[in-house]
């Protein structure tokens, strides 16, 4: 499977090993790497790293506390702040006061943040429906029930829903 870096996502089959049998974790396994080459690629055409594109996404239904904000990337308060100091400095998101605690900062897109995620969304959606068009609506729909069924479970375990905050 020789995919090189900075090339084109790989084709489905390729990154999928269609010639295997696969079990629902392995197959999920395989798809998290295809899905992250999609959102890798889509990144490297916005000048962005992936973690900075899906920082900004995070930010498209409205500001965030920075602490909300390490939980959902799974960064540590420094990692965090380094991450937002180059996003901020690129002008794409801005920090303003939490007006119920004066020691917190809550994450905003700016107009430009607010246009880049957008379309990096908005490509990486696309990207992954082309390569899911030759799949049937129903085993689609099959797909997005069992998926939708992982997620409650995770829920269920952690007791954090499997959702950005509204």
């Amino acid at each position: 499977m020789g995919v090189t870096r900075g090339a084109a996502s790989p084709d489905l089959a390729e990154v999928l090993g269609a010639d295997e049998t696969l079990t629902f974790a392995d197959t999920l396994v395989r798809c998290t790497h295809l899905i992250n080459h999609v959102f890798a690629d889509v990144s490297r055409e916005h000048g962005l790293t992936p973690q900075r594109t899906q920082l900004i996404c995070m930010l498209t239904r409205g500001p965030l506390p920075m602490r909300e904000l390490g939980r959902l990337l799974h960064l540590e308060k420094s990692g965090l702040t380094g991450l937002v100091d180059r996003v901020e400095e690129r002008g794409l998101i801005v920090r303003q006061p939490d007006a119920n605690d004066r020691r917190a900062w809550n994450l905003a897109l700016t107009p430009s943040g607010a246009t880049i995620a957008a379309d990096c969304h908005a490509a990486i959606t696309a990207r992954i429906e082309a390569l899911a068009a030759d799949i049937p609506a129903p085993a689609r729909s099959t797909v997005v029930s069992a998926l939708q069924g992982l997620l409650q479970a995770h829920t269920a375990m952690t007791g954090r829903p499997w959702k950005l905050p509204s």
